[in-house]
Parts: structure tokens; sequence; C-alpha cells
């Protein structure tokens, strides 16, 4: 989830809170499907899936992706699993075993519980995907219902979403600053400069108020 990115002055990402982590190079087919927050979880963990490896995480990728650029959470379920699972698939459709093969044979799959939903084009739910070049195809091979069909880390890097960015980018070594190349800074959120514009300040406070 988003609170567990954390961005250097210099641009490096990292990642924090490794509490379910599980190594990858650690041979094991079958984990806890009480993993990863509700609103990033997949929707074959969410149907009681205990055997999955790094789509998993590709799922999360898709939801934070997809948050970046419409400024809300993508699936941001409000009471249980089951609700949680309505809203993945009133976006991306409700699953058969024609667009997801096995999925009858997870525990928690009950047809009947289900609302039945079309797919739709992810700009009719997150309208600013459409607002940036290859945004919504990479949205789409991200967040996949099927974990077999979901991008993997490194065809996602080979996206076209990616291929605008300054060449310099791809050359720069480990330890070098993102920002020492052209164009490429970092946008402080709205509450960042809300604070650093002070707490006293007669506008923070009505940005502060006309929030409550």
């Amino acid at each position: 989830k988003p609170q567990n990115l954390l961005i250097s002055d210099t641009g490096e990402l990292k990642l924090a809170d490794f509490g379910l982590a599980r190594a990858k190079s650690v041979p094991s087919h079958t984990y806890s499907n009480e993993v990863v927050t509700l609103w990033y979880r997949p929707p074959d963990v969410l149907l009681g899936s205990t055997e999955y490896s790094t789509c998993l995480d590709m799922w999360g990728v898709g939801c934070i992706f997809v948050e970046m650029i419409q400024g809300v959470a993508a699936f941001p379920g409000m009471k249980d699993i089951q609700d949680q699972l309505e809203r993945i698939f009133l976006v991306l459709g409700t699953p058969n075993e024609d667009t997801w093969p096995g999925v009858h044979s997870l525990p928690h799959f009950k047809p009947e519980r289900f609302t039945l939903y079309s797919s739709k084009n992810l700009r009719q739910a997150w309208n600013k995907l459409s607002y940036v070049n290859h945004a919504e195809d990479l949205a789409s091979k991200l967040l996949q219902c099927s974990p077999k069909n979901r991008l993997s880390a490194q065809a996602a890097l080979s996206h076209e979403y990616f291929s605008d960015l300054p060449p310099r980018l791809w050359e720069l070594t480990d330890m070098s600053s993102i920002f020492t190349v052209s164009n490429v800074r970092l946008q402080p959120e709205a509450g960042e400069s809300m604070r650093a514009f002070g707490k006293n300040n007669s506008y923070g406070k009505s940005l502060s108020n006309s929030k409550h």
C-alpha cells in the first residue's frame, strides 16, 4: 500500500513493513490468505487461494498505479471481503471459467453470492487514466483477476507507458539522484504544501476546515 512506499529526497524508492513478506528464493506453494491490506489484496487471495507468488505483488502495483493517477484508492472496500470483491468485479467483471479458468475451485468462490457484472474500460471507472499515454493499458494488464494473466515486473518495465521517460534515467548509477535528470521532479502532495505553509496561517486553516 502507498503508506509503505517511502521516497527519499534523491527519488529513491524504499519498501517498508515486511511483516508477512516471504523470501523469493524460498520454495513454497502455500501461504496464508490473510495477507496484504484489504484494498490491495488480489481477488484470488480474497477468494481463499493460498498458492501465489509475485503476481500477488503485481496486483498491488496495479492498485497503487491507478491511485497515483486518479488520486483515490482503486478499490476502497468499506465492509468485508465480500464488499471488496464486489468492488473489483464491478470494474473488471464477475469472473467465470471462461474468463478465469479454475476460479470455481477456489474455496470462497460461490457464483450465487456475487452480482453478475460485465467488464468495462478502466477509464470508465478512473477517468484520469485517459489523460496519460498508455496508462490505461498498463493498468489493465496489471489488474487481471486471474493471477496467471498479470504482467510481471520485468514486462511492466518494458511497457510503452515508460517509453517517453528521459533515456538518461535508465543510465543512472544506483546511488545517483533521479532529480539530476532534466524535467524530473517530485511533486509534493497538497497536504504537504499545507503543512509547509503553516498551521497558524489563515489559508492553511481554511484548507483544514474545508475537509470536515
